[in-house]
């Protein structure tokens, strides 16, 4: 919650971009939004198992509801009964729990990749105006923040390294052709054998 409104509290533009370019940049940081990711798969997980429970504790509520009405099978005795009702209500609450923690978990992420959209369009809106503070390296920081840092650094690498292949494959295929054109040319003016030569 503190997270949240820190996040969407009224600040000045520079308060705002610097926090945010620290909150992109710091490496501490990083390893804490790692973390919480992996505690929203185990959360995410939970949720599932949740649903599952509530579903099969609604088959048990029913099927005991059943036998009590046939008449033929024993009647659900009140501790019984409780007891399936408080299983009922565990389930559920834990349903709830873990669907809303998934929930504003999702409001917070897009929250902040949606503040952070703003800053950057404020950011090119100065630029394009011809503000000559707007070309800072604090500006380039924060069209870079989000990227998760040195994840995307090397990916940026990675990219980068894949073009110069592909433009090293083109060049050699080039020069293959090239060359075969070449040795086609020459092979074609000697219509001698080479002993004769």
């Amino acid at each position: 919650m503190v997270l949240f409104m820190s996040l969407i509290v009224p600040m000045p533009y520079t308060w705002k971009r610097k926090l945010f370019t620290f909150i992109s940049d710091n490496p501490l940081v990083a390893r804490v939004q790692y973390g919480l990711k992996i505690c929203f798969i185990f959360i995410l997980i939970l949720f599932v198992d949740s649903v599952n429970r509530v579903y099969r504790v609604q088959l048990e509520l029913a099927a005991a509801g059943k036998t009590g009405q046939s008449g033929g099978g024993t009647v659900t005795i009140g501790s019984e009964r409780m007891e399936v009702q408080a299983r009922k209500f565990y389930s559920q609450r834990n349903l709830y729990l873990t669907g809303f923690t998934l929930f504003l978990s999702l409001i917070l992420n897009r929250s902040y990749v949606m503040i952070l959209d703003i800053l950057r369009l404020e950011e090119e809106n100065k630029r394009l105006k011809g503000d000559p503070k707007a070309s800072t390296r604090s500006s380039e920081k924060l069209d870079h923040a989000g990227d998760m840092g040195e994840i995307g650094r090397l990916r940026r690498e990675i990219e980068r390294r894949d073009k110069d292949i592909a433009t090293l494959k083109k060049q050699s295929e080039g020069l293959s052709r090239e060359y075969n054109d070449l040795g086609d040319r020459v092979s074609g003016n000697d219509s001698g054998p080479k002993k004769d030569r």
